[in-house]
């Protein structure tokens, strides 16, 4: 029995894992209490959670739709705009547990305030590892936080690890991908590849921009940079095998010979789910004892192996024809500045993809030349990750230009 119910922050409410983590919370009711629920623009679903759930504070983006969030809330909510907005609630230590999922790396200032408060941060947002992993680490060091993966493969390496300090540190951990929808077509096929295509994703149900990156591989290169810091691990000890039926999501392979992996559903609420009850079996317990019990409900069906059609399938990536891995990979042994610069041009030649005027191909191509033009600094600073930030933005926006569709 707890001493009391976890106070939770929903940042990127709207989005899918937003929607997902609400959808947990309704699976155990009692267990949280939602101080504050922040989104970028959409205000009529924003309305009907901040009705459901009764936060203190909801926070928007769009300073245009805050006039009639006031109106409608002004009963249930004080309404805030912008990302101070997001920053100063989260540093104002009101919330236990702060769910960080706020796309881009504008989610990286309030993610450092709360950790610095001494909260907690279940992230699903990866560009704040990505772009600023060492400051992250840092302030959860200074602050006592905890900061726990949402993403279903840093959840299955989380799980596998938790359980297994006796084993001592891994020899390996392996990241598993689905390859994405393109995985066995042609380099001439990925030529004619429009955004409709793109963000059909095989297994998850996932927002334009993080399906692109599935489609290119980025996305798995972004996990590894995450995996590097949320786990201490050197990325010499980290590899990504594709596995088209997204059952296994993870593996932790040890000194001993073992190979441990976690397998579920593709539903995001069970890593959710992990995420909330690791937290509340040892932040919330009533006295400084052992780790309690705490299993929360995910809402999610049950994986039955009996019942899969099929083998499991496990290969190799193929660096040739999804390179974005290999750069990511780079960018992490460069370190500094190299991994901010990474994620901000990827962000941009993604956008100028689903708008039609840069072909997929190019996409990874821009990200590369961007990379190549950048001389990597230390990162002391926030202020020295957006001048990275900013500075890979405006290179890849001129890159993009000379590779119109």
């Amino acid at each position: 029995m707890f001493a009391h119910p976890c106070h939770i922050a929903v940042y990127g409410s709207t989005g899918s894992i937003g929607r997902s983590t609400l959808d947990v919370l309704r699976a155990n009711p009692g267990k949280f209490v939602v101080k504050a629920l922040a989104a970028r623009s959409n205000l009529s679903l924003l309305v009907e959670q901040a009705k459901e759930f009764m936060p203190e504070v909801v926070i928007l983006s769009d300073e245009s739709k805050a006039k009639e969030a006031r109106e409608r809330l002004s009963e249930i909510s004080r309404v805030e705009v912008g990302e101070l907005a997001l920053k100063e609630y989260a540093s104002s230590g009101n919330a236990h547990l702060l769910i960080a999922a706020v796309v881009g790396a504008c989610g990286l200032p309030s993610v450092i305030a709360a950790l610095n408060a001494g909260s907690s941060v279940a992230l699903a947002n990866k560009e704040t590892l990505v772009a600023g992993g060492d400051l992250v680490m840092r302030a959860a060091a200074k602050g006592g936080g905890q900061i726990l993966p949402l993403d279903s493969e840093h959840s299955s390496i989380f799980q596998c690890l938790i359980g297994n300090r006796f084993r001592g540190d891994p020899k390996q951990i392996i990241l598993t991908a689905s390859g994405g929808p393109f995985l066995k077509k042609s380099f001439e096929e990925l030529r004619r590849v429009k955004p409709e295509d793109a963000i059909k994703h095989p297994t998850w149900s996932m927002g334009a921009k993080i399906s692109v990156d599935s489609a290119t591989m980025m996305n798995k290169g972004l996990e590894l940079i995450e995996a590097a810091h949320l786990f201490q691990v050197e990325a010499g000890r980290i590899d990504a095998l594709i596995h088209p039926q997204s059952l296994v999501h993870g593996l932790v392979e040890y000194g001993d010979g073992t190979l441990l992996a976690a397998l579920f559903q593709a539903d995001m609420r069970i890593p959710i789910a992990v995420a909330l009850s690791y937290f509340m079996a040892t932040k919330l317990r009533p006295s400084q004892g052992a780790m309690c019990s705490c299993s929360l409900k995910s809402g999610a069906s049950f994986l039955d192996l009996a019942k899969q059609s099929g083998a499991l399938e496990f290969s190799e990536i193929d660096l040739v024809r999804f390179p974005a891995f290999s750069l990511a990979r780079n960018a992490l042994l460069a370190g500094g500045t190299a991994p901010a610069v990474l994620n901000a041009a990827n962000e941009v030649a993604v956008e100028q993809f689903l708008c039609g005027r840069l072909p997929f191909v190019d996409i990874v191509s821009v990200v590369e030349e961007v990379l190549d033009r950048h001389q990597v600094s230390a990162l002391t600073d926030l202020e020295g990750v957006f001048e990275a930030d900013l500075w890979a933005r405006e290179e890849a926006t001129m890159c993009c230009r000379g590779r119109c569709a």
